[in-house]
């Protein structure tokens, strides 16, 4: 799924300059002031990342995450599973997942 991959590395880094990549948790994984994301390179369903709010554990805060899509699943409170399968579902979803890219951010 290298392609894949590449496609939605792509998207979360253009979805605001203050995005950098790095490897963390032995995967691809994206950051601004801290780590938000992580690809789930072990996927059979296609590209996932798991979005979260850090390494460490923060006040729980309620996060408002429109996912008219149906992407998100919520593993915790502050803490979610994003799948966006293969590359035709991805190029389908594109807008709607920048938008929980941008979204989550906010909440760093």
């Amino acid at each position: 799924m290298k392609a894949e991959i590449e496609t939605v590395r792509r998207l979360v880094l253009g979805a605001s300059p203050e995005i950098r990549e790095a490897i963390k948790w032995n995967s691809l994984s994206f950051q601004t002031t801290e780590f938000f994301a992580t690809v789930n390179l072990r996927s059979k369903q296609g590209v996932q990342l798991v979005f979260h709010r850090g390494a460490k554990t923060k006040k729980s805060t309620a996060m408002d995450i429109a996912d008219p899509e149906g992407m998100v699943e919520w593993l915790a409170k502050d803490r979610c599973l994003v799948t966006l399968g293969g590359m035709q579902q991805i190029r389908e979803k594109r807008a709607a997942f920048v938008t929980i890219v941008k979204k989550w951010i906010k909440y760093l």
